[in-house]
């Protein structure tokens, strides 16, 4: 699993074969520049959402409810979920937290709106848990996050997320669930791995997780090219011939006669 925040990244993704695209509300810091995902809106996640199914083909996707978008009441989880699928055509929706909204996760099941589940650290309520850290190191967090793995998996998600959890443990939630386990710095032991795809190209800068891999490193080669383009249109060295077009007619004279025929011809 891999996100995509627009149409050309979803392209890119669907083409590498990516089995799921996540809109994650990641977006908010990665292309919104908030501080934290806790600000994204419904209005933004939707118009992302809508770009990405444009540009993913026939790739699943699933569109992450924002923050006091499904926690207010059951009915309006439901309504904004059923936007994702609306209006956006998504095929799936993710929300955070475990026991505390399996009842959430059931009500939407039921309504017939795919679930996929997302413990461990939750970035939408990371401040309760103490930042940005591993979660699950000792034992009552640990069986916690068991339990509400499991309560998931009961009230019908189709898949959970574990996030920042020690390698040991993610891999013992893994094996005591029936439905795939989806790892983000949570180690090799689960099902299946997610990353934002702009920390694994190497393009956000301003952190990156100690738990991802930089398959690239585009920021700097994309800096270069941006001041590259800056210098040559300053030296006037852009465009070149190779980049302009030409043609027969000897315009000096044309325009000091002031017209006849048409440049075109």
């Amino acid at each position: 699993m891999l996100t995509a925040y627009d149409a050309s990244f979803a392209r890119l993704v669907d083409a590498a074969g990516a089995d799921i695209i996540l809109v994650g509300d990641s977006l908010g810091m990665v292309v919104l520049g908030y501080e934290s995902t806790v600000p994204v809106s419904m209005e933004e996640m939707l118009h992302h959402a809508k770009a990405v199914r444009r540009g993913a083909g026939e790739a699943f996707v699933v569109g992450d409810m924002p923050f006091l978008s499904y926690q207010v009441s059951v009915g309006e989880a439901i309504a904004n979920a059923g936007r994702f699928m609306k209006e956006a055509g998504c095929d799936a929706v993710k929300l955070e937290g475990g026991e505390e909204v399996a009842e959430t996760v059931r009500a939407l099941v039921r309504a017939g709106i795919p679930v996929m589940g997302h413990i461990g650290l939750t970035p939408q309520t990371a401040g309760q848990l103490g930042g940005y850290k591993v979660q699950g190191r000792d034992a009552a967090s640990a069986r916690k996050l068991l339990a509400a793995a499991r309560a998931l998996e009961r009230a019908g998600a189709f898949a959970v997320v574990l996030e920042c959890l020690p390698d040991k443990l993610a891999r013992a939630i893994a094996e005591a669930i029936a439905i795939p386990a989806i790892g983000i710095g949570a180690g090799n032991g689960c099902d299946g791995q997610v990353l934002v795809t702009h920390d694994l190209l190497g393009m956000f800068e301003k952190f990156v997780p100690s738990f991802v891999k930089n398959y690239a490193k585009l920021a700097p080669q994309m800096k270069e090219a941006l001041a590259s383009f800056r210098r040559e249109v300053t030296e006037g060295v852009f465009p070149g011939p190779e980049h302009s077009f030409t043609m027969q007619l000897d315009v000096e004279k044309l325009l000091a006669e002031g017209g006849g025929a048409d440049i075109d011809d």
